[in-house]
């Protein structure tokens, strides 16, 4: 009997802090889905450190699926902190211009068309059937260079994307993605509340716990 061709799997995080529990069961050979490899890159926080480690690493190593694994800031405030999402649609909030009181975005200038691939309609959109498996809500997403601590931009960014989470890393996995013609899902964990600096307000410690649990699962039913 033939055995299936053996897949590739990709775990992406920024820090290894936010995927440490998965990290330790994946070295001791307890996370091993049958038919895939699992290769594990940390990025490095930011866009800029995102894209340019995700191209290396694809361009050594092909993965058939990449699932980037991290927290962020939630801008709905009645969601509990520690709550998983899958992200379908990621936009770069603050590549962008305040005019009139209003944030216009590359796509508002007319800078670059909205709809030049990847892009659609200005936002890049995860249409893989891989997010169609897992009963995880949904949700936009923005990612910026500066993590948002004024209250007046978080009401720009709300008004403008209507994002539900913040992250640092998300749209540079979209976009390689999406270029690369790779499936992908994007796992976020709510770890505190846009523009709350106060850390004893948040639960990193929840955050990071679900956040594996979830990434856990994801890749053991595979």
């Amino acid at each position: 009997m033939s055995r299936k061709p053996v897949k590739r799997l990709l775990v992406v995080a920024a820090t290894p802090l936010e995927i440490n529990p998965f990290l330790k069961q994946w070295k001791s050979g307890s996370i091993a889905p049958k038919n895939w490899e699992v290769d594990v890159l940390i990025t490095g926080i930011g866009l800029t450190a995102t894209t340019y480690s995700l191209i290396k690493q694809i361009h050594f190593r092909k993965p058939d699926l990449i699932i980037q694994a991290g927290v962020g800031g939630c801008f709905d405030e009645t969601i509990p902190l520690g709550e998983v999402v899958l992200v379908k649609q990621e936009a770069i909030a603050d590549q962008s211009v305040i005019e009139l009181n209003q944030l216009k975005t590359l796509f508002d200038l007319q800078l670059v068309p909205q709809d030049q691939f990847p892009y659609q309609k200005g936002w890049l959109i995860n249409r893989s059937p891989e997010l169609k498996k897992h009963p995880l809500k949904k949700v936009r997403g923005i990612s910026v260079n500066e993590i948002t601590t004024d209250k007046k931009k978080k009401d720009f960014y709300r008004k403008h994307f209507n994002p539900l989470v913040e992250s640092m890393e998300g749209a540079a996995l979209h976009y390689v993605a999406l270029r690369e013609n790779i499936p992908f899902l994007q796992l976020r964990s709510f770890s505190n509340y846009i523009a709350e600096r106060n850390k004893k307000r948040w639960n990193m410690k929840a955050s990071i716990e679900n956040l594996n649990r979830g990434l856990i699962r994801i890749v053991k039913s595979l």
